[in-house]
């Protein structure tokens, strides 16, 4: 810039794209995929499976985007919506129920205030393969919610031990996975056995107890449901006490298990580590190596905890944590989203929040900043600045200034000096001593005097 007055100083508009200044550039090769085992289906065909598995869930995903789609606030449908929707899709109502709860499962429908739409997953449903096998993999995920076990009295089986066998199922289908072909039940019973009891030594729990043996029961519950959503194939007639993985449901578990190897062997080794240690050690990794890292960490832990600690995280002062908090989130995705939406109207989340959910929603990301007021886009540059000032270089910090929404620096530092972000004097004072040019250094300087001494 060579004018001396900074009250025509123009600032190059550019979209901003949060953070990715102050990240380091890196040229680590991402390695090459895993390849499945031999004898997978390609994934076209499991896309086919998968869509197959699904179609009354989108037949119904789709009518509930055109015709009334209310849910109640628990998110079932009242008894006049569902008697519609059979009516309209030729099912019976039991029918209607299970594809409701597979299409909520599944991501091909979203609630919003008791009213339900399409999700962004339904829109790619005929293109992409890949969005396709992704809602089934969430339906093989929640297939406990999907088929809830009912017992026939009320003397059945403690509900933690139900639990149990539901955190022990994961074992049973890597090991129908690995034996690669048909299993005895018998086996699986053993198997599962030990798991529990395994599962209560760990949490220094007394051995299960109850009237005779439920484990039989509760097997039977898990495999049935396992056939339900398409991961087991139904029992063969003349082999009634063998049970063996789909072509899907194998392919499934080997996602599963490949997720569980990268999660031991985290490309940067944080895996074990707090959201916090995890995030900065990921501000040093290129998008695709950091991605990488976000994967590992979450595979080994439950979603919901991880993305509880990973807005916590983001409400601390670190901005560059914050905004690497969400890049995470991008990873984990549509389950991530009733916790981010949950947050929107926290001020220091709320730009990150809309942001997020926007993208979730297909939104173009260089566009999506559209969807902010003037004050919190301001605030939110204010934010990303300090998150360079810290982690970056000075070069980046300039750079960052083009980023702006305002069309001039004497605009720039007007609406900076109101939004109120508690970084904003230190933001102004390392850009005053970053930038080459004395004028807006000045400018800049004054600026923060004004905030530091309320003059603002």
């Amino acid at each position: 810039m060579t004018s001396r007055s900074p009250r025509d100083t123009p600032l190059r508009l550019v979209p901003r794209r949060p953070l990715t200044a102050a990240r380091r550039t890196a040229t680590t090769r991402r390695p090459r995929p895993p390849r499945p085992p031999e004898g997978t289906p390609p994934l076209p065909d499991l896309a086919r499976l998968a869509r197959a598995e699904l179609a009354a869930a989108v037949r119904l995903a789709r009518w509930a985007g055109t015709g009334p789609g209310t849910a109640g606030p628990t998110g079932i449908l009242p008894p006049d919506t569902l008697a519609a929707a059979a009516a309209a899709l030729d099912l019976t109502p039991g029918q209607i129920r299970t594809a409701w709860d597979r299409a909520r499962l599944s991501g091909l429908i979203e609630l919003h205030g008791g009213t339900a739409r399409p999700g962004w997953r339904l829109r790619a449903w005929d293109t992409d393969d890949t969005a396709v096998l992704r809602g089934w993999v969430a339906l093989f995920d929640a297939w406990s919610l999907a088929h809830p076990f009912l017992p026939g009295d009320r003397s059945g089986p403690d509900p933690s031990l139900v639990a149990e066998v539901v955190e022990a199922a994961p074992q049973l289908l890597s090991f129908l996975h690995l034996s690669n072909g048909p299993v005895p039940i018998d086996t699986l019973l053993d198997l599962l056995r030990q798991r529990v009891a395994e599962l209560r030594t760990e949490r220094h729990e007394p051995p299960a107890d109850g009237a005779g043996d439920p484990l039989p029961t509760l097997l039977d519950w898990t495999l049935e449901a396992a056939v339900r959503v398409g991961a087991l194939r139904p029992r063969d007639p003349q082999r009634p006490d063998e049970v063996t993985l789909t072509a899907l449901g194998s392919w499934a578990v080997w996602v599963k298990l490949e997720q569980i190897c990268v999660a031991a062997q985290g490309p940067a080794g944080h895996m074990e580590q707090s959201a916090a240690t995890m995030l900065r050690a990921c501000a040093r990794l290129s998008p695709g190596p950091a991605r990488a890292e976000y994967r590992a960490w979450l595979a080994a832990r439950p979603v919901a905890p991880a993305v509880a600690e990973l807005l916590d995280t983001a409400r601390g002062d670190d901005a560059l944590l914050r905004g690497l908090a969400f890049e995470a989130l991008r990873v984990v995705g549509d389950p991530a989203e009733p916790a981010v939406r949950s947050v929107v109207d926290e001020p220091v989340l709320r730009p990150y929040a809309v942001l997020w959910l926007a993208e979730l929603d297909g939104g173009d990301p260089d566009t999506a900043t559209g969807l902010l007021t003037r004050e919190e886009a301001t605030w939110l540059w204010v934010d990303t600045a300090a998150a360079v000032a810290d982690h970056g270089e000075d070069h980046l910090l300039v750079s960052h200034l083009e980023t702006a929404v305002q069309g001039s620096v004497p605009g720039l530092l007007e609406e900076v000096r109101d939004v109120g972000h508690p970084r904003t004097v230190q933001v102004l004072v390392a850009l005053a001593a970053a930038h080459p040019d004395p004028v807006l250094a000045k400018a800049m300087r004054k600026a923060a005097f004004q905030v530091h001494t309320g003059e603002a």
